[in-house]
């Protein structure tokens, strides 16, 4: 072997261990707890316009004002607080929830995971994906569609728990309706505890139900629950309260959102609207609302117990005029979207919204680019906290198991986006510049040979083969790929240790509060 040559095999070989180490690295990013964002803000109104909106936000809460039914202890804090209470309608003197909020809500904070290297931050340039919520059936190849059941919410928690670019296990992923209503909540916590080490979210169907979850957080959790710095609880659970647009907090809401925020647990404050139906049909007069709904939730909030971390929530999709059908992936929803995230950044308080919504019935074209002009602005505007990654069909009706497998790969795709331009010398790539030189190619090149395995995003979805390949491979549609990939995740899901300890006490619990239902035998 000549000098040349010599040097050549050097190189071959450097070039080997700098991929390995790249792959490495590139594994290792894969599974960063959350996404921390290097793309600036896309901003659709100017400071005018955002004012204006404020101000239109600060007139509906004190000239028409937000009712909290059926829960008189709730009338009681705002009248304490300088409200004017008139029966349930309550109406705030101008600046009052936003000097609330301002003054002790946490600009940002983290859930603490079950497993510490999974815990999350919430708020500032971060973003946190989630699976989708709330599901009462399941789609999928080989079923069709059919009501959820427990065993298709435990197979979502684990489908959760292998996805790299999804970041929480969720809360109620579906509903499963082959449990009894008032003890399917412990069934459901305790899938997440169990079967993953991500952080999750709470029962909020009932005050009671959520004093369960804090239960058993605190016993999957132990001596960890409480910070010692502090002596308040570690804030290990963060909970869905929608406001019942339009201006209208109930009684269930209110119970389980105080239950949370004194026990210094988080809560998304969202109001829940269909424009057109539950607030006006503009872009401007829906965000005025919403932000007017949230504000006096988080407010209330930090009535309830000051400090206690508060998540600014929107969620609002237009409708059909013609039928008054949902409506996903519309421009108008994309733009109220961008507005409240800037006016949640003006408020200072961490955001939810976005995710992979539609409203088609299957994982076909409509579902994916109506999630595809869900999810893009959700990662322009800067939401902190997105709800409804994965697995969101027919307006929500649905949990797809298939259509969750690619929602996964395209939240994987918005990882790398948001992570922005590698400006580092390996980003510059000079050094290949230099070597390749002009009319030559790069595949062979030591940069080359050093990042291959990392240099691009890599759909495990997407077919790019020839279509010859592709023929021979079966000719499936992406459906049909992701049919098999959930299925393979699941044969060889494994899942993360839990001490027996900690599990039997959990199971004890359950058993216990299960027993002391009349319907015990259930």
């Amino acid at each position: 072997m000549d000098d040349q040559q010599a040097t050549q095999a050097r190189r071959s070989r450097g070039g080997g261990r700098e991929a390995k180490r790249a792959a490495r690295t590139a594994r290792a990013a894969s599974t960063v707890p959350y996404i921390t964002r290097a793309l600036p803000y896309y901003e659709v109104l100017s400071e005018e316009g955002l004012a204006t909106i404020e101000r239109n936000a600060e007139t509906i809460l004190a000239e028409v004002g937000i009712d909290f039914r059926d829960d008189p202890e709730s009338l009681a804090i705002w009248q304490a607080a300088g409200a004017d209470v008139q029966g349930e309608r309550v109406r705030f003197p101008r600046g009052l929830c936003r000097s609330l909020v301002q003054k002790t809500a946490p600009r940002e904070f983290i859930q603490h995971a079950r497993n510490p290297a999974r815990s999350v931050r919430i708020g500032g340039p971060c973003t946190v994906f989630a699976p989708a919520y709330g599901s009462p059936f399941i789609r999928s190849l080989d079923d069709g569609r059919r009501y959820a059941r427990i065993e298709d919410f435990r197979n979502f928690v684990k489908l959760a728990y292998l996805a790299p670019s999804l970041h929480h296990s969720g809360g109620t992923i579906c509903e499963p309706v082959d449990l009894p209503v008032n003890k399917r909540h412990f069934d459901m916590v305790y899938s997440h505890i169990k079967y993953s080490d991500k952080p999750f979210m709470g029962s909020v169907t009932a005050p009671e139900r959520a004093e369960d979850t804090v239960q058993l957080a605190k016993i999957a959790f132990g001596e960890d629950f409480l910070d010692p710095a502090t002596g308040r609880p570690k804030t290990v659970l963060v909970s869905l309260i929608n406001a019942n647009s339009p201006m209208t907090f109930d009684a269930t809401m209110l119970g389980a959102l105080k239950v949370y925020a004194r026990a210094n647990q988080a809560t998304i404050v969202t109001p829940f609207i269909l424009a057109g139906a539950m607030s006006p049909v503009t872009v401007a007069g829906t965000a005025a609302q919403t932000l007017a709904e949230s504000l006096a939730g988080m407010a209330f909030a930090q009535l309830v117990n000051p400090g206690a971390p508060v998540i600014f929530g929107s969620f609002a999709s237009s409708i059909s005029m013609q039928s008054g059908a949902p409506t996903f992936g519309t421009p108008e929803p994309a733009l109220v979207l961008y507005t409240m995230a800037a006016l949640a950044r003006r408020l200072g308080v961490p955001f939810r919204s976005g995710g992979g919504l539609c409203a088609s019935k299957i994982p076909d074209a409509q579902a994916a680019f109506e999630s595809a002009q869900t999810l893009l602005p959700t990662c322009l505007a800067g939401v902190n906290f997105v709800l409804h990654t994965a697995g969101w069909l027919e307006g929500g009706l649905a949990m797809g198991y298939e259509k969750f497998m690619m929602d996964v790969d395209q939240a994987g795709m918005m990882q790398t986006f948001l992570s922005g331009v590698d400006m580092s010398e390996n980003g510059q790539a000079m050094d290949a510049i230099r070597e390749v030189g002009p009319g030559k190619h790069f595949l062979g090149c030591s940069h080359t040979q050093a990042n291959f395995e990392t240099a691009f995003y890599r759909s495990p979805l997407a077919d790019n083969n020839s279509f010859e390949q592709w023929e021979a491979e079966g000719s499936q549609d992406m459906a049909q790929r992701a049919n098999s990939q959930w299925k393979r995740q699941l044969a060889e899901y494994e899942p993360p240790p839990l001490d027996p300890a900690t599990d039997e006490a959990l199971l004890d619990y359950i058993a216990r509060r299960k027993g002391s239902f009349a319907d015990s035998n259930v």
